[in-house]
């Protein structure tokens, strides 16, 4: 189904950048300077007692001819420059909206360009291309000084971009610009000299001596270095190998690649754009041959990989950095940096080519991301973000469009209000946010798009649409999901991953019918125009060479059900199940049957994935479900993708040659170390809006505003949710005090009530706040006489015996005159777990295994049923002289099975408390440490 041109009107080509337009008005007289800020927390936040190193910040200083400004500080360098590039444009009255860079004769700034590189100062420099400038002055005979055209048009940003504004097809044809170069160079006849057949530049006059000589001295000792390098042949027939380029100090690195590809002149060898990180030095390096210039200078609008029935086009080399290559190329990490003036080189292995080229597809970035190229797989859900393990999928799907070179996704939401409604049936309000590009990501996970205002309102929820344009902002993709969220983020992430699948489907099998990919873009809501979308990916077909192939599914009963493939070790009775994380130790080995020889290539001793999400292949995820913890399994797999195999093999000749036997096999020895159940939170905010941990703020939020404390401490305060919340609202309450023993959490916490505290008109009541680090179990004289005290979801977390001592100490010394108390209701897990309790406790070999995923929460110690916890409360009360009420949230205390959150309320009685022996002794110290302070005395 296409996606008509009229949608897409609203997206317009990207105008100059503010520091874009600085370069092209002042080029080499704009000078910036970027320097290092370092903040602590502690003086972002007066007051704030915990001092920790901020994050970097970054100010740049812009010097011009006749002003200089100097930026805010930023995160990003280059937020920071174009910061200082803007103030800068304001000075001098440049509107950077109406600049127009058509008004700039491109062709005359081409010219000033090349005179410029070609200057004595320029050669001073620490631009990249200045050091091909000297190093060419070291090559010997008719050679010297000669600088290939390709150098000129490919590593200058400045000539890249010139050219782009006189023919935009230059982004899609980058060898469009050496013509440009060319003719540019031709009206400099009397600065430089040209050979349009040879393809170079040489400066006309020799450099003064003074400059030259000085090179000479900064330049060192003589020397050679050898870089490996990676042959790709543009037959297809032919293997991939790897090669050394012995490069001398004192000569030109690209005459050494020339002779490699078999050229006797470097002018001919043409450069790529970096291949994966922008500010990457790893390029292909080919040779220009006469067909390729011929087309070079002419409309490649119409050019296709299959019209050269030479055999000339290297699809291997085309698929790696999405252009044109002819002829065999070099891939090798080799060339001048914009930081030193020696010859920069990394060595370049086979697993590094084979990485490179699976980072192009979307399950690769996500394998690469785990660290599991031979186990995970790009999962095809998203549950949570506590869940999700290795890069999110908004970001995955991020990192695809660079790496195909399109634009980034455009997110927007759409917010959808509950109305207020007494029935059940609530209408809904839909509320479009504004679309944005960037998103800002909050501390806690959540994406909040620019320019939106205000804070959706409980219970609201999100749905996220995402397109994927060209760089020419033609249409490609539209993800347009139906499900909404609770969490913004969820939205964004849930959207990506739908894009991320259906992209993926395609690359492990490009000879999809159209049909067939309508049918299953409709099924995950997303829309696609088949002209754009082709023209985008036509390069890629290499690479389909990574999927695990159809008989994927075939090979499933085959590699779990082989003779003496069973599972080992003792039956621990805890076992995965949908929902829960599993964590596994795992090696693979490629291993010769014959002679059962054997070679590791990849392993991990802590690989956690989510049962149930497709995250890892599905003989591991099987062979996991039938184990325990602690039990062991081999699974045996052919060879489904030898390039996978060496994106994953440290020695790859050692490999190839095992890959080359007909009995070679690969071996998984998987052991199940550790199960973690499903969050408790995930479980609650599946049946209850608002989320069950809400409800329970919001309850003690209500009882606390209907008292007239005045003072109130939280045990067990974590983050400080309780604390946090009960600011939103005028109380009576002076003075806070919090208690936890993270102090991680309490860091957290530290930080939202602080910053809330100084700003929050609500909380002017508040006089002083105080997080200690501490057991609650141990007494501390200052946490005494509060008027109330809290401890929300904080006893089933401690064995039994310490949440009774906990009571003691409570209600025997801390003596709050109120104390709310809550805790899960374990009747209730039946609904939350959609299972039958009462039914395993009666199943003897059923009751082992529910042994581990009985509980809400892997890390609760116990939890009660209202009868225990009722008997646990009215001890406690009888026993301090507290009366003491019962009720919950979540569900309803009317009905079977109870509230699914239970809660005490104790009060203080008005009669002298009786002493107990049984109580136990405590010495009058100060056990907890502050970890934080505030007063109103120094609100900033």
């Amino acid at each position: 189904m296409e996606i008509g041109e009229s949608t897409d009107v609203a997206v317009r080509k990207s105008a100059l950048t503010p520091k874009a337009i600085i370069y092209q008005k002042f080029g080499n007289e704009a000078c910036f300077k970027v320097e290092e800020v370092q903040e602590s927390n502690q003086n972002e936040c007066p007051g704030l007692a915990i001092v920790q190193r901020g994050p970097c910040l970054y100010r740049c200083s812009l010097q011009l001819p006749e002003i200089s400004v100097s930026s805010g500080t930023f995160k990003k360098k280059k937020e920071a420059e174009q910061s200082a590039s803007e103030l800068a444009l304001q000075k001098l009255g440049i509107d950077p909206a109406t600049y127009n860079i058509a008004e700039q004769d491109p062709w005359n700034a081409l010219v000033n360009r090349i005179k410029f590189l070609f200057s004595s100062e320029f050669l001073t420099t620490l631009h990249p291309l200045s050091g091909h400038l000297r190093a060419a002055l070291q090559r010997e005979g008719d050679l010297y000084g000669h600088v290939p055209v390709s150098v000129i048009a490919m590593l200058d940003p400045k000539i890249s971009n010139l050219s782009k504004s006189i023919d935009p097809k230059v982004e899609l044809h980058p060898y469009m610009a050496i013509s440009y170069v060319m003719k540019a160079a031709a009206g400099l006849s009397g600065i430089v000299d040209t050979s349009e057949k040879q393809l170079w530049v040489k400066r006309k006059n020799p450099y003064p001596l003074k400059i030259t000589d000085l090179d000479i001295q900064q330049s060192g000792s003589p020397g050679s270095c050898s870089v490996e390098a990676i042959y790709i042949p543009c037959s297809n027939g032919k293997i991939v190998y790897a090669v050394n380029l012995d490069v001398s100090s004192t000569g030109y690195y690209l005459d050494v690649v020339a002779n490699q590809l078999g050229l006797m002149d470097a002018s001919k060898v043409l450069i790529t754009r970096p291949i994966g990180r922008a500010s990457s030095e790893v390029r292909l390096y080919f040779a220009a041959s006469e067909t390729h210039m011929l087309e070079v200078s002419s409309d490649l609008s119409n050019t296709k990989p299959d019209m050269h029935s030479d055999g000339s086009y290297n699809t291997r080399s085309s698929c790696l950095s999405g252009e044109a290559i002819y002829g065999d190329a070099i891939l090798a990490s080799i060339g001048y940096t914009w930081k030193f003036k020696d010859l920069f080189h990394e060595d370049l292995s086979m697993q590094t080519y084979y990485r490179m080229l699976l980072n192009k597809v979307p399950s690769g970035v996500y394998k690469l991301s785990r660290g599991a190229i031979l186990a995970a797989d790009l999962p095809l859900a998203y549950t949570t973000r506590a869940n999700w393990r290795g890069s999110f999928p908004r970001e995955i799907l991020c990192t695809f469009c660079r790496q195909h070179r399109l634009s980034e996704p455009i997110y927007s939401t759409v917010s959808i209000s509950e109305a207020p409604s007494e029935t059940s049936g609530s209408h809904k309000k839909l509320k479009l946010r504004d679309s944005a590009v960037e998103e800002t990501e909050h501390a806690n996970g959540s994406i909040v798009a620019a320019g939106s205002k205000g804070v959706v309102e409980s219970g609201g929820t999100f749905r996220c649409e995402v397109k994927i344009y060209s760089k020419f902002q033609d249409l490609i993709i539209e993800c347009s999901p139906k499900e909404s969220y609770k969490k913004q983020s969820d939205s964004y992430q849930n959207a990506s991953l739908k894009v991320l699948i259906w992209l993926d489907a395609y690359f492990m099998n490009f000879n999809t019918p159209v049909e067939s990919l309508n049918s299953s873009a409709c099924e995950l809501d997303i829309k696609f125009n088949p002209t754009n979308f082709f023209k985008a990916f036509a390069l890629c077909r290499p690479i389909q060479s990574f999927s695990y192939g159809e008989t994927q599914e075939g090979r499933a009963d085959e590699s779990n059900a082989m003779p003496g493939q069973g599972i080992c070790g003792p039956d621990s009775g805890v076992s995965p199940s949908n929902g829960s994380i599993a964590c596994i130790s795992y090696s693979v080995m490629s291993v010769i049957k014959s002679t059962n020889t054997k070679e590791l290539l990849e392993s991990s001793d802590e690989f956690e994935f989510e049962i149930g999400s497709s995250s890892v292949l599905h003989q591991i995820e099987a062979a996991i479900l039938q184990m325990t913890v602690g039990q062991s399994a081999i699974l045996h797999m052919d060879v489904h993708s030898p390039e996978l195999i060496l994106a994953a093999a440290t020695d790859s000749e050692r490999i190839l040659s095992l890959l080359s036997s007909k009995d070679c096999c690969l071996e998984y020895a998987i052991t199940l170390c550790q199960v973690t159940e499903p969050l408790e939170d995930r479980m609650e905010q599946a049946l209850f809006s608002p989320p069950l941990s809400k409800q329970r703020v919001e309850y003690a939020v209500q009882h606390i505003r209907q008292t007239c404390a005045t003072t109130l401490v939280d045990f067990g305060c974590g983050s400080g949710s309780l604390l946090d919340s009960l600011l939103n609202y005028q109380t009576s309450l002076e003075k806070i005090v919090g208690v936890d023993i993270s102090h991680k959490s309490l860091v957290r916490a530290a930080k939202i009530l602080h910053s809330k505290l100084n700003a929050n008109e609500a909380s002017a009541g508040i006089k002083s706040a105080i997080l200690y680090d501490g057991s609650i179990t141990e007494f501390d004289p200052r946490l005494c006489r509060f008027d109330i005290g809290t401890c929300l979801e904080v006893i089933e977390h401690m064995e039994e015996d310490q949440a009774w001592l906990f009571g003691d100490v409570v209600l025997s010394y801390f003596c709050p005159k109120i104390l709310i108390v809550s805790t899960p209701n374990y009747e209730y897990n039946v609904i939350l777990q959609r299972s039958n309790l009462s039914n395993q406790e009666e199943d003897p070999e059923d009751k082992a295994q529910s042994q581990a995923c009985k509980f809400r929460n892997h890390d609760h110690k116990f939890e009660w049923t209202r009868e225990q916890f009722e008997q646990w409360a009215s001890d406690l009360a009888t026993k301090h002289n507290y009366s003491v009420e019962f009720s919950g949230v979540g569900g309803s205390g009317d009905m079977e099975p109870g509230f699914a959150s239970q809660i005490a309320v104790f009060r203080k009685g008005t009669t002298p408390t009786l002493a107990n022996d049984d109580l136990p002794v405590v010495v009058a110290d100060n056990h907890c440490s502050v970890v934080w302070e505030w007063n109103s005395g120094k609100r900033s």
